[in-house]
């Protein structure tokens, strides 16, 4: 009989599949690697596990203790994975601005979900970092996963993912393009995959309202550019220790508008429904196909399913409320 003992032993081992309509008009060989297909039905299932053994190894969560983390709601899935499988309690803060189908999924599992503002400074006593640092002080035998600065994230896409990608490529593998929220996922892949032919180029896709790109060609952390947006799951106001912009050879800027659109294109040329930030990885290789060639591989990642999007990027009303149709 051919089995597996928990959900969570169907992490990784995510397939490889080759865009066509699509990307057309871009050249080479575009391969989009579906994250969705995890459990969880994110790439954040990956760190899920990986971070919670970490910290039973270290002695910083014991048995029976309580699991915190602010999370856009996929890592909250990946996280509610793993807490389920080891009995623990979980609590996860999200900002207001996350879709209700991540809030109803994660409370689905069994998840406490506390909703913060938004719109305000990361070291405000009401954003989700803070709120889930001072959640980890209150609670007895509580840990805070903060996928942000723990580098458990960065590693297990070193271990797997990165790994994987090369595998599946045969090594012909030219270039990563992957969104940056943690930068876990672009970090450990960059680590892995420069290790083997150091000529990859790893882009990583911002957007507007992020601190990424003008950080990593300047050096400057610019307050000024910080505004809310709506694109879920990429770009951030804090520098994470997750990521390593040595290893990153370019950001791309994408408009919330390109990335809601792109990720409607590719349900309907593709066959793939997918998540906010796949739009904003596919729209932004359409921004920098000028730098490839034809004799090109470039992998793309895309992180989630669409179906934590349905009231959003996939709802007519909403999309023209935001004024992208």
């Amino acid at each position: 009989m051919k089995y597996v003992n928990h959900i969570t032993e169907l992490i990784g081992n995510t397939p490889l599949i080759k865009l066509n309509k699509i990307a057309k008009e871009i050249p080479g060989t575009i391969l989009a690697k579906l994250e969705f297909c995890n459990p969880g039905h994110s790439i954040k299932d990956r760190i899920g596990i990986q971070m919670i053994e970490d910290a039973e190894k270290s002695g910083k969560l014991k048995q029976g203790g309580t699991i915190i983390e602010s999370t856009s709601g996929n890592t909250g899935m990946g996280l509610a994975l793993a807490a389920i499988k080891k009995d623990y309690k979980m609590i996860v803060t999200m900002p207001d601005k996350m879709s209700v189908e991540k809030i109803d999924i994660l409370k689905a599992m069994g998840v406490e979900v506390i909703i913060t503002p938004t719109n305000v400074a990361p070291e405000d006593p009401q954003s989700y970092y803070s709120t889930a640092k001072n959640l980890e002080k209150k609670i007895k035998n509580s840990f805070y996963v903060n996928q942000y600065d723990n580098l458990a994230n960065r590693i297990t896409h070193y271990k797997t993912t990165g790994p994987e990608i090369w595998e599946q490529t045969e090594g012909k593998i030219t270039h990563l393009i992957a969104g940056v929220g943690t930068g876990g996922t672009i970090t450990g892949c960059a680590m892995f995959l420069k290790k083997q032919k150091e000529s990859i180029k790893i882009w990583g896709i911002d957007t507007y309202g992020s601190v990424y790109k003008k950080f990593h060609e300047t050096g400057i952390f610019d307050k000024n550019e910080i505004y809310s947006y709506t694109t879920e799951g990429i770009g951030e106001d804090i520098i994470p220790k997750n990521v390593d912009f040595k290893l990153i050879d370019h950001f791309e800027k994408v408009h919330d508008k390109d990335a809601a659109n792109m990720t409607r294109k590719l349900a309907k040329e593709e066959g793939i429904l997918a998540g906010n930030s796949c739009g904003a990885a596919l729209a932004g290789v359409y921004q920098l196909k000028e730098k490839l060639s034809k004799n090109d591989v470039t992998v793309v990642i895309l992180p989630d399913h669409g179906s934590r999007y349905i009231g959003k990027i996939y709802n007519d009303k909403w999309m023209r409320q935001q004024k992208f149709l």
